[in-house]
């Protein structure tokens, strides 16, 4: 259950002034994440860029918001089934921040990736003045479609690519702003990392797609334009660097990163980054952020991070059958309506004890 829009909107302040724009989670499912007027005018601690984009541009910040909203739920589909399954519970979430772990460093890159891709996506419907379709003009032809038929076929840029720099340069411009102060402190600088490794994760996956053109199906002329990942396929590769996420730790001039360990190659800008080790998410525990396992649902028969073994921490699980009702015999009336009954559908459940 979603707290209070009370607790929202204090949550969503406390967390906004003293760090940016990741306060946006606590408001996820409030009207105030979709109103870029509230959220201007309420946080007046906003300087730099935040302060200016609020002024100058607020449906950039309704895009941020969306962009937000957008990571929160990527966030939750990619560890559904973990022990930290990136509950969106305010008096835990908040611990998740305040420590330098694995789970915060991707809490921040998919933040940063959501904003980056919401914006572009905007730009590319039309609905911002500030932005529309990539420019092409100067950019190289696009590489040549595999497949029978294309080769020696002309081309030309044309429909609406989307221009992800765009969107890059005002994610970096909002995400980053509070961050910007401390240059010497090592959080500031392995947040500023991550959100950055989100926007690559956008930016340096962009795809050409070509539609042809020509008489009976021949493609006697390609037009070509640049289409961002979709961004499950964000999720999906910030996922893989966040199972090999690289532990840091500040150099002496407290203006570097260095790996921990032994002949360890420097972490890449694509790469995410911690300091401290995560708890093991298995008990309760406010301290830490852990909501435990208890209770959660587990597949009894897998071997992955979802197996009652994993999931449970050793605790063993029981069986319990549930009714649930779904929705059955859908059928379409012209026109256009969809009309469906609802069936009891037992089902077996393992629960982590």
């Amino acid at each position: 259950m979603l707290p209070s829009s009370r607790t929202q909107l204090g949550l969503f302040f406390i967390l906004l002034c003293p760090a940016n724009i990741i306060g946006l989670w606590w408001a996820v499912g409030s009207p105030l994440v979709m109103d870029p007027n509230s959220i201007c005018r309420k946080t007046k601690r906003l300087a730099g860029k935040q302060a200016e984009l609020c002024q100058l541009e607020p449906e950039i910040v309704q895009e941020v918001a969306k962009g937000t909203k957008l990571g929160v739920r990527e966030c939750q589909y990619q560890f559904r089934f973990r022990r930290w399954n990136c509950t969106s519970h305010s008096k835990y979430f908040g611990k998740i921040l305040q420590q330098d772990i694995r789970e915060t460093a991707f809490v921040y890159a998919i933040t940063a990736a959501g904003v980056s891709h919401a914006i572009t996506q905007a730009c590319s419907m039309g609905e911002l003045l500030q932005c529309g379709c990539e420019l092409t003009r100067s950019r190289a032809p696009p590489s040549p479609t595999a497949g029978p038929g294309t080769e020696g076929t002309a081309w030309e840029w044309g429909g609406c690519g989307d221009d992800v720099q765009f969107g890059y340069e005002k994610s970096q411009q909002f995400m980053d702003a509070k961050n910007k102060k401390g240059k010497n402190d090592i959080r500031a600088l392995i947040d500023l990392h991550n959100n950055e490794a989100g926007r690559l994760a956008v930016r340096s996956y962009m795809r050409t797609e070509c539609k042809c053109h020509g008489l009976s199906g021949s493609c006697t002329l390609r037009t070509c334009w640049r289409k961002m990942p979709h961004f499950r396929e964000v999720g999906d590769r910030l996922l893989e660097r966040f199972n090999g996420a690289f532990k840091v730790m500040g150099g002496n001039d407290g203006k570097t990163l260095i790996p921990v360990g032994e002949n360890i190659k420097p972490p890449d800008k694509q790469d995410l980054i911690y300091s401290a080790d995560s708890p093991d998410f298995c008990s309760a525990n406010r301290k830490t952020g852990s909501l435990g396992t208890r209770g959660r649902v587990c597949n009894s028969t897998a071997m992955d991070t979802s197996g009652c073994d994993l999931l449970c921490c050793g605790r063993g699980h029981r069986d319990e059958t549930v009714v649930l009702e779904e929705n059955c015999l859908c059928r379409f009336h012209w026109c256009c309506v969809v009309q469906c009954r609802k069936c009891s559908v037992r089902q077996e459940l393992s629960l982590c004890i």
